[in-house]
């Protein structure tokens, strides 16, 4: 590991890519601590910390609602709106079918349109959620709250979200990794310091003998951190490898020499989770800008997340919507259509039917061990405040944990083939 990193520092041009990258996160990071003029965000921390809604538009945005930043949305709006016009692009909308099968260039057309629905996404969601905090929040807009400051506001979050997204194309082009992707990432790393400071004055805050066994609790937290940490890796390496063989060949191949159809145990990646959490609690959020009633209370005992039965309901989602996005990322009538297309065949299944039938079964079977693996890492944080003192806070795992590991090994795995590159590029001068 640490030979794999030396020799990356020693190739010029990845060691520009990764102060480069370095770089545009320090603006990035120094941005989110800017608070928009004429805003007091002293009550507004702990409202949002209560929030699983507003808590996971700040985690993807650095904590920067918290503080009411200038880049206070984050990236949220594009994620958003490329969730919308993949789904819609699923058959849905003829034109946009098209350019989604119409190559390099149809997708271009598509990240366009995207980034044009982020922008008037972005604008909404900003002016809603100054508007439902100015009247939670009576003190948050100095001097009162109108329509005109609201607007200023909106603008100043639209603005910095696309600033945002300009970054992250930058890196994309003259960094590393996936530039929205890293910026997410750096935003949730960002915090993990303040959380583990946090744990500490918690759990080793007292003096004498009972710091001993603060020390003991806060070494378990730990501990049980990296064992989460090693088996959302393991969720995200995982991988069920079913045999094809060509029919060109005459032989039956060794067992090492054999090719593999990979098919990922979690194919949704986090997906899932911001969905379920966006059904869970865009009606609570949307109710408590109004006069509360027994309606409202009753919706934040079923969808609150703060009992058992609306836990349940929260991994009930996360493994339709896994089962969902899993078929829409990967489709057996394609995979079955594409083997045979290339003359190749899975042993001792028919091409045509047959095969589709058995790469669906397959799916299925290892979509369960995934949507259930997914489900409990997202539950987690949600769960021990309930079981345990700790409060939400020090919680560990969440969807916040699955992104900084599925970011940090995509971005390895990419390092690693600009390496692999350069390698062939001077073997071949």
């Amino acid at each position: 590991m640490i030979a794999k990193f030396t020799a990356m520092l020693k190739n010029k041009d990845i060691r520009k890519r990764i102060l480069y990258t370095l770089l545009v996160l320090f603006i990035f990071r120094f941005g989110a601590a800017i608070t928009v003029p004429g805003v007091n965000t002293s009550d507004l921390v702990q409202g949002i910390g209560d929030n699983t809604l507003f808590a996971m538009i700040s985690l993807l945005g650095g904590g920067g609602l918290e503080q009411f930043s200038i880049f206070a949305l984050g990236v949220t709006p594009y994620i958003t709106a490329s969730i919308i016009i993949q789904l819609l692009s699923m058959d849905v909308i003829p034109p946009l079918t098209e350019l989604a099968k119409g190559g390099a260039k149809g997708r271009k057309q598509l990240d366009r349109y995207t980034r044009y629905l982020a922008v008037v996404l972005g604008f909404v969601q900003a002016y809603f959620l100054v508007w439902g905090f100015s009247g939670q929040y009576s003190t948050l807009i100095e001097g009162g709250a109108d329509v005109s400051k609201i607007l200023y506001i909106a603008t100043i979050f639209t603005a910095g979200s696309m600033f945002l997204l300009w970054l992250g194309d930058r890196i994309s082009l003259k960094g590393i990794g996936n530039g929205v992707s890293i910026i997410i990432f750096a935003g949730i790393v960002g915090r993990m310091p303040n959380q583990i400071a946090t744990t500490w004055s918690t759990l080793v805050g007292a003096e004498g003998s009972a710091a001993f066994g603060g020390i003991l609790s806060f070494s378990l937290y730990i501990l049980c951190y990296l064992l989460i940490i090693m088996f959302v890796v393991f969720m995200n390496l995982a991988e069920r490898k079913i045999p094809i063989q060509y029919t060109s060949s005459t032989i039956t191949n060794r067992r090492k020499d054999m090719t593999y159809l990979p098919l990922k145990i979690n194919s949704a990646s986090v997906i899932p989770v911001i969905f379920a959490n966006a059904i869970m609690m865009a009606p609570i959020q949307i109710a408590s800008f109004f006069p509360t009633n027994s309606f409202i209370q009753g919706m934040n005992y079923f969808l609150g997340m703060q009992n058992g039965w609306s836990l349940c309901i929260y991994v009930v989602l996360i493994i339709l919507f896994t089962f969902f996005y899993t078929k829409l990322q990967i489709d057996p009538d394609k995979i079955a259509e594409n083997l045979a297309k290339s003359g190749t065949y899975i042993p001792g299944i028919r091409p045509g039917n047959e095969t589709r039938e058995y790469v669906n079964k397959v799916l299925c079977r290892i979509t369960v061990l995934g949507s259930l693996g997914l489900a409990f890492i997202a539950v987690l944080p949600h769960a021990i405040p309930l079981f345990t003192s700790l409060p939400n806070s020090m919680a560990i795992g969440g969807t916040g944990l699955i992104i900084v590991v599925g970011v940090a090994l995509e971005t390895v795995k990419q390092l690693e083939g600009q390496m692999t590159q350069k390698s062939y590029k001077r073997f071949f001068e």
